[in-house]
Order: C-alpha cells, then structure tokens, then sequence
C-alpha cells in the first residue's frame, strides 16, 4: 500500500525549510489518495447508530469488534435500498471510501446493502415478525371467512410460471371461475413493490365496473430459497395484505416454507394447486349433493302426500253421507213452503184490516171539513190583526192630532208629515211575513231542539270520558292498589316507617294490607290481628292522631261544563 501516497517531501534536500501547504491542499490530497486507492469496496459488519435526518440521508456506523467505518446513504440511493438499514444487523455494504474534509475523517458512500448471510436475514425476519404481531396484524379474530363460490378470482403472480397453469388446471377440474392475473415479479428488488401495488390495485376496483371486482384474491409462487421468497416478507407487503377488503389467500414457496404474508393472510395455503383447492369447491360433489337433495325432498314429498291420502280416506269413511246431512234440511225446507202461504195470505189480510181502519178515518169529508174550518179561523185571526192595526193607527193619530192641536203651525206641518208617513207605512204593512214566520218557526222549533239535544249528548260523553280518566288515574295513584299486589305499609302510631332501622326501636307496629290492619308486638309479645279501627294507642301516643293520605283533588268538569 506504500507506493499509493507519495513523499510530498521528496523535492526538499537534507536540511532545507519543509514547504508549506494548507489544510485545503493536505485535506486535498488525501481524498485523492483514498478515493484513488479504494474507488470500489464491499465491507461486512454491523450496523449501529443509523440515523434519518429530514434531508433524506442516511448516516450509519458499520463496526465490528475492533473499529468503526463512518457511512452515509445519499437520499437518492436511499430510496432504491431493498433492505432497509437497522441497528444491530449484519450486512455486506458496497461503495466506495472518501474523506470529509469539513470533519478531517473518513466515510464510506454506500450505494446498496445485503444482509451478510441466511443468519442476518433471520433476524431481520424475527424483528418484524414481532413488530407486526404487536400491532395486531396476526389476530384470527380479524381474519374473514372466504367466499363459498366467488365469481370472479383475482390471482397475483408471474404470468410466465407454472404457478398460474397449476391454478388455472385446478379451478378447470374443480368449478371454472372467471380468472383476473396481475402479473409480478415474484423475486428480486422489483417483487416486493409490485405485489404492494396488485393487492392495492384490486381493492381499488370499482364493484360493478366494466373489469369486475373480484371476490377472492390468491398471491402464488413456487418454492425457493428464502433470498428468493425475500420479497413476500416485506412490511409493505404485509401490510397491504393486511388492509385487504377482499378475502385473501397466500399461496407461497411449498409446505415448509414460511413468509410474512402467510401470517396476515386471511387463509394459508401450502401450494398454489391447493390455494386453487380452497377457493371453490367441487363441481361434481356440489351436483351429487344437490340431486341427494332433490331426491330426498321427492321422497319426502311423496311419504307426506300418501300419509295424508290415508288420513283422508279414514276421515272419510266416518263421516256421514252427504244425502243423510241434507235430508234433515230438506224436510224443514217442504214443511216451512207448505207453512209459507198460509202466512202471506193472513199477512196480507191483516195488512187489509188496517188500511181499511186507516181509510175510515181519511175520508175527503173529513179532510174537507177540516180544511174549511183551518181556513176560517185564519181568516178570523186576520180579521182580529187588521182590526188591531188599525185601532192602534187610529189611537197614534188621535195622539199626534191632539199634540198637533197644541204645537206651533212648524211643528203641525211636522206632524202632518208624520202622519203622512205613518198612512204609508201602514198600507205597506202585510200579514203574509208574519204568515211565513209562523209556517217556518215549527221547523226552527225543531231544529233547534235537535241541535240543543246534540249538543247535550256530546257534552255528557266528553264529561263521561274525562271522569272515565280521571277515575283511572285515582286508581293508578292510589296505594291500595300496591297494597294488593303484595306489599304492606308499616307504621309506628302516624308515622310511616320506610326502614329496618326505623322499626327496630319501636315495640308496637301496625302492618296494613289491602283487606285490613294489623299489629305486630316487636319481641316475644306476639301479633295481634285487627279487623276495623286499631287498637287505643299508649299513653304517650294518645296525643297523636293517625295521619291520613292527603286526597287527590280533581275537576270533573271544564270550564264549559260548569
């Protein structure tokens, strides 16, 4: 490594002055060498303090037992890296080496990182497994039932495999389903992202769309080695896979191979052909068990129907014939025509006798003296109301006459005019609205009877309503009414006790039930029963007198109804 630096100090001679360079020309000169001596370089060892600033860049330490190298990741690296960098992993980091002149140290610009053995990729694994799990991702209790027959079946794998021939073979000799492939690159850098997208892609569709939704997502592929599987234990991966509307089945590697994908999922399957086997069932089986089913729904059918046949035929043979049930009715039937016109006939004489008796009494005569006498006393009554009017003219004239006689000739021309006045009103008058309020004053008569007699009944039943309620609502409030479904009110002399307590320093109480009182001595007294009233009470109680409810007071009638 000797011959990579070069002796600034050749060019001086023994004893003469060093020549003197700056910090910029020695840092210089340095970063030349180093990126000059070591421009391509893979380095192994363990990460330790990986940091993100908001810049983008990643700085890290790789080290091992002895040293540290300084790294960085530029932000535009940083995005492409298929494994993230993590504290405590070994990796393979290759890039180059170059100095940072603004701190006089040495760093490694890495351009991509590899996890340094199947070892280093286990841990990685283990680490996000347990991530994953503690957020809940693994939980059965998330995980959806499939669909029993789904129409449309979304596959996410390499067009080009045999994973989609195996899939595609199966559901034809199974049921044949309607088939959507997203293809993926199953492995390598691009794997993880595209089966990110695919999952995303189908939930994404639109239900009832021109490229339909499907029901059932299946994510396939071979088996290999776990670099090759890498990609399905992506935490994006994962994830997607997680967030999934549509059910989903992980389909990965063979029976012993694992990834993270098989954990989120909401069914595992140990190959692709078997994935295919979970996603619908057996056409032929489904046919079989539908014509067992059919034949045991006709066999019933049939057991039902002659079970039924049996029990009419021996309903039938004791029931009566139906001539016998119509005899009886027929023999009523003859003996009620025969009956029938000697009825009419005497029907119809009595009708007779009575319209006769009705027709004596409505001969014209009588009507005809009836009328003439109705038409006279009108006549007499007009005669009496003409003669009236004018007795009553005649005495306001002799009045105004004789007020005339004692006026001024001005005011006797006033009551000439007057006079003039009354004569023609008089001569207007008329009998005939008189006549006509009397014709029609029955019927007003009547009228108003009915409305008055209307009007009674109604006000009566909305009186007889609101006491029905309110008499509801005394029963509703009244305590006898508890009293009778089982409980009792305990009282010591007029108070009522509402506690144990209450009643454990008294000697003497009353219990009332809904058919009577009855007192109870506290101790080895005893009870005494009471029919009506309660006993005298002690002498230090005689004073107090037993209170009673207050009543409840309510108004049977409005304001109306007085």
């Amino acid at each position: 490594m000797s011959d990579l630096f070069e002796d600034p100090f050749d060019d001086a001679a023994p004893g003469d002055n060093a020549p003197e360079f700056t910090v910029s020309e020695i840092s210089g000169a340095v970063k030349k060498t180093i990126e000059g001596g070591f421009a391509r370089v893979r380095v192994r060892g363990e990460m330790g303090r990986v940091s993100r600033p908001r810049s983008g860049h990643i700085y890290l330490d790789l080290k091992d037992d002895r040293s540290v190298l300084a790294g960085v990741i530029w932000k535009g690296n940083a995005g492409k890296l298929t494994v993230q960098p993590e504290e405590g992993l070994e990796v393979i980091a290759t890039g180059r080496l170059t100095t940072f002149p603004g701190q006089s140290k040495y760093q490694m610009v890495i351009d991509s990182i590899a996890p340094a053995g199947v070892g280093a990729l286990m841990a990685m694994l283990d680490k996000r497994k347990k991530m994953l799990e503690a957020e809940g991702l693994f939980a059965p209790e998330r995980k959806r039932p499939l669909p029993y027959l789904p129409e449309v079946i979304g596959v996410i794998t390499s067009p080009s495999g045999a994973v989609i021939r195996d899939i595609l073979h199966r559901l034809r000799d199974r049921f044949p389903r309607r088939v959507l492939i997203w293809p993926v690159a199953v492995q390598g850098e691009r794997c993880a992202p595209e089966v990110t997208r695919a999952i995303q892609g189908f939930n994404a569709m639109t239900p009832g769309g021109a490229l339909p939704r499907p029901d059932l997502l299946i994510v396939a592929r071979g088996g290999g080695s776990i670099e090759d599987l890498w990609g399905f234990n992506e935490e994006s991966v994962a994830r997607a896979a997680a967030a999934s509307e549509i059910p989903l089945i992980s389909a990965v590697g063979h029976e012993t191979d694992t990834t993270l994908i098989d954990y989120v999922a909401d069914r595992r399957a140990p190959t692709p052909t078997a994935a295919a086997e979970l996603a619908v069932p057996v056409r032929a089986d489904l046919l079989a068990w539908t014509a067992e089913q059919g034949s045991r729904l006709t066999g019933t059918l049939v057991r039902g129907m002659s079970i039924r046949r049996q029990q009419l035929r021996d309903l039938a043979r004791v029931l009566p014939r139906p001539e016998e049930l119509t005899r009886p009715a027929s023999q009523r039937l003859d003996m009620l025509s025969d009956r029938l016109p000697r009825a009419l006939r005497g029907r119809i004489d009595q009708g007779q006798v009575r319209l006769g008796k009705a027709a004596g009494a409505l001969r014209p005569s009588v009507l005809t003296s009836r009328l003439r006498t109705e038409r006279q006393r009108l006549a007499q009554l007009d005669k009496d109301l003409t003669a009236a009017m004018a007795e009553i003219t005649r005495a306001r004239s002799r009045a105004l006459s004789e007020r005339a006689a004692r006026l001024s000739p001005g005011m006797t021309r006033q009551v000439s005019r007057h006079r003039l006045a009354l004569t023609q009103t008089g001569a207007g008058l008329s009998l005939r609205p008189v006549r006509r309020a009397l014709t029609r004053a029955p019927q007003d008569v009547t009228a108003l009877f009915d409305r008055a007699r209307l009007s009674h009944a109604t006000g009566l039943e909305r009186r007889r309503q609101r006491f029905d309620g309110v008499v509801r609502l005394l029963a509703s409030l009244n305590y006898k009414a508890t009293l009778a479904r089982g409980y009792a009110v305990v009282r010591a002399g007029p108070r009522v006790l509402t506690s144990a307590a209450s009643a454990a320093t008294e000697q003497r109480l009353e219990l009332e039930f809904h058919d009577g009182p009855l007192v109870v001595m506290v101790g080895d007294q005893g009870t005494a029963p009471s029919t009506g009233a309660a006993p005298k009470p002690a002498p230090a109680a005689r004073s107090r007198t037993k209170k009673q409810p207050p009543p409840i007071q309510t108004s049977l009638f409005d304001d109306e109804g007085g």
